[in-house]
C-alpha cells in the first residue's frame, strides 16, 4: 500500500512557475513508476508526465519543454516543475504510483492516487 500526498499548487499568473511535490509513504517508493495527471472541470483526467523506476521520463506533448518531472527516492518524493504556465494548464493535478512494467498514459493503469492539488493560471 502506498499513500500519496500532493502539495505546491496555487494561483499563478500566465508565464509563471510552480513546483508540485508528491510525498509517498512506505519503503517501496523506489519500486514504482510515478506519474502526474491533471483534470480540468468537465474533462477527463489526462496524462501529464511520468518517471520510471530508473529515471526515464515521458511527457504529454502539451507540456513538453515546459514541465520537468523528477524523483528523489531518498525522500520518497516526486516533483513536477512547471514553467511558462498557460491558462490551459489550470486543473487539479494528481500524482499516482504504479507498476513500472504496466503503466501507460492511461490513468486506469495506475494503482495509487493522491488527493490532488489545484493549479490555477490566470491570464
Amino acid at each position: 500500500q502506498v499513500q500519496l500526498v500532493e502539495s505546491g499548487g496555487g494561483l499563478v499568473q500566465a508565464g509563471g512557475s510552480l513546483r508540485l511535490s508528491c510525498a509517498a509513504s512506505g519503503r517501496t517508493f523506489s519500486r514504482y513508476a510515478m506519474g502526474w495527471f491533471r483534470q480540468a472541470p468537465g474533462k477527463e483526467r489526462e496524462f501529464v508526465s511520468r518517471i520510471s523506476r530508473t529515471g526515464n521520463t515521458y511527457y504529454a506533448d502539451s507540456v513538453k519543454g515546459r514541465f520537468t518531472i523528477s524523483r528523489d527516492n531518498a525522500k520518497n518524493t516526486v516533483y513536477l516543475q512547471m514553467n511558462s504556465l498557460k491558462s490551459e494548464d489550470t486543473a487539479v493535478y494528481y500524482c499516482a504510483a504504479g507498476d513500472d512494467a504496466i503503466v501507460t498514459i492511461d490513468f486506469r493503469s495506475y494503482l495509487y492516487w493522491g488527493q490532488g492539488t489545484q493549479v490555477t493560471v490566470s491570464s
